[in-house]
Formats: C-alpha cells, sequence, structure tokens
C-alpha cells in the first residue's frame, strides 16, 4: 500500500491494520509529490474508466472486472505519454531498440 507521509498512513493503528492484514506499506520521501505521480495517474484513470462511479456487486466480481482492465490497460490502451502506443509495445519497441545500440 502505497502512500504520501499524511498523519493518517503513519497512525500506529492504520499500520496495525496494514500488518494484521499481510499488507506492505511504502511513503513518498518527504517533500518530494512526484514519487508516487505515476501510480496517482493510473488510480485516476482506473476510477474514471472502470468504475464511473459505480462500484461491483462482489468481490469475485471486482477481482474479475480489475484483472480485465490491467490487462487492456497495458496491452490495449494507448497512453499519451508514450506516443500513442499500448505500454506493453513500447516496452517491446525499446527493448528491441536498445539491444540494436550497444553501451
Amino acid at each position: 500500500m502505497h502512500s504520501d507521509q499524511g498523519s493518517q498512513y503513519t497512525a500506529t493503528r492504520f499500520r496495525d491494520l496494514l500488518a494484521r492484514n499481510g499488507a506492505v506499506q511504502s511513503m513518498s520521501r518527504r517533500c518530494n509529490c512526484y514519487d508516487n505521480a505515476h501510480t496517482e495517474s493510473f488510480w485516476s484513470r482506473f476510477k474514471a474508466e472502470l468504475l464511473d462511479g459505480g462500484s461491483f456487486p462482489g468481490l469475485t466480481e471486482a477481482r474479475l472486472e480489475i484483472s480485465y482492465h490491467i490487462a487492456y490497460y497495458k496491452a490495449e490502451r494507448r497512453h499519451s505519454a508514450l506516443g500513442y502506443r499500448a505500454p506493453n509495445y513500447f516496452e517491446s519497441q525499446l527493448k528491441t531498440t536498445s539491444q540494436l545500440c550497444p553501451a
């Protein structure tokens, strides 16, 4: 579970709750709001595209829809920051290019 260093996330009760549920906590560095920018962007789009203000009927449906959405997000959804290419395509193109260019 990644968060900023807000008091609600550093509170003992919250950290105990995470530990009881087997979650690992990470935090942004002090005074660095960009540590989590890519994740914040993903969750923002996730909520807007998948949930659209709604909710899931149950945990099984949530898991299924979330896994489908992440697969779509990585393999098909075009990202403006990647030159309107899907992340999987961008990464494979980057690997191919880097193999052709000796260090």
